[in-house]
């Protein structure tokens, strides 16, 4: 049986996870943060300056933060993709306001009992571009 690739009921389900995690980052609702990370040691977050193994470590960082630091953010592109029924992946760039730099942010999401969490994320600032090898 071939995996089933952006099933668009699933996209939906996702897409709209997503968005709820956006609001929460955006009005530094921590509680929501903290509800939509899987609630497991295997849970995985990179952020622009630190590398946090499982939920304790990803909540003890939320609760950490001045509750003043706002990360409101523009999105300026999301590209979802779901596999199957119960995995996706939410990628998308933002800019920060009052910044000029972009931002990117990847979320892998997993269905669970208690509704989509997110399993592993990463967020960076681009940087120079990698240069690409000429082909022959």
């Amino acid at each position: 049986m071939a995996l089933e690739i952006n099933i668009p009921e699933i996209v939906k389900e996702v897409t709209d996870a997503f968005y709820r995690y956006e609001q929460a980052l955006n009005t530094n609702d921590v509680a929501t943060l903290d509800e939509l990370f899987w609630k497991s040691p295997h849970t995985l977050r990179y952020g622009i300056g630190e590398q946090l193994y499982g939920h304790d470590q990803i909540a003890a960082f939320r609760s950490g933060r001045d509750p003043a630091a706002v990360v409101a953010r523009d999105l300026l592109r999301l590209w979802i993709v779901t596999y199957g029924r119960d995995i996706g992946t939410a990628n998308c760039e933002f800019r920060r306001h009052g910044s000029t730099r972009l931002g990117r942010q990847s979320h892998t999401w997993m269905r669970t009992p208690e509704g989509w969490r997110i399993v592993a994320a990463h967020v960076s600032f681009m940087g120079d571009a990698t240069p690409m090898r000429p082909t022959t």
